[in-house]
């Protein structure tokens, strides 16, 4: 997803208490990072972070770090996480306690997260589909990539992935069989399904309006 460059994001950023300004000193620690030691979570492509915020809000009991490699992006998830946690009745000061915004690039999350930091659930949510054949290894869901989230993840953990592209869907649950992940829960059609723990993302409201199926499955290590 393209946006403008904001001028404000980085500086925002800068003095942003749920921010990390250097991901890379964390490795292996991340559960030393939050207030208390909770089960750790890992949304990959955040976004404007309106699925992390809701997370953390609802589930105040996990901790949360989510990733995106678009800092401007970032900025306006910032935003948006602080309007959703006081329209709840909660201080922005709340936030850092569950949350964590991260600027990285998802090719080299080997290099900020490791075997020690034992990630209980992973969400990949309506990443960029790369329908091109030479792009398809720029997929968040490509082996290569699936074989390195098993570095970081709990042998019991869940990868949840969420799309409404029909092609990515399909090859990424070979992509998952390849890798050796047993695939839990799949639905292609998400929505005629009684999921209660489903939040809904940004993208997922607007392709639903234009009458899109959306594609969602479980899986864990096998």
């Amino acid at each position: 997803m393209r946006i403008r460059k904001k001028k404000w994001a980085e500086p925002e950023l800068s003095v942003c208490d749920f921010f990390v300004k250097n991901p890379e000193e964390l490795r292996g620690s991340w559960s030393k990072a939050f207030e208390k030691e909770q089960p750790l979570y890992l949304e990959i492509g955040c976004g404007k972070c309106g699925f992390a915020g809701q997370l953390a809000l609802q589930n105040p009991d996990k901790n949360i770090i989510a990733v995106d490699i678009k800092i401007d992006m970032l900025g306006v998830g910032r935003r948006a996480v602080v309007k959703l946690f006081e329209e709840n009745g909660k201080k922005p000061d709340d936030i850092k306690n569950n949350l964590l915004l991260v600027n990285y690039n998802v090719e080299q999350l080997d290099k900020i997260l490791s075997e020690d930091d034992k990630i209980d659930r992973m969400f990949i949510n309506f990443c960029n589909p790369w329908p091109r054949e030479k792009h398809k290894k720029r997929r968040l869901t490509y082996p290569r990539k699936l074989e390195m989230y098993k570095t970081f993840l709990k042998k019991d953990a869940e990868i949840r992935f969420k799309t409404d592209d029909d092609g990515l869907f399909e090859e990424s649950v070979e992509y998952f069989k390849q890798s050796g992940y047993e695939i839990k829960y799949i639905t292609r059609d998400l929505h005629a399904e009684n999921l209660t723990d489903n939040i809904e993302t940004e993208h997922e409201k607007m392709f639903s309006a234009e009458g899109k199926k959306i594609k969602y499955l479980a899986a864990t290590q096998g």
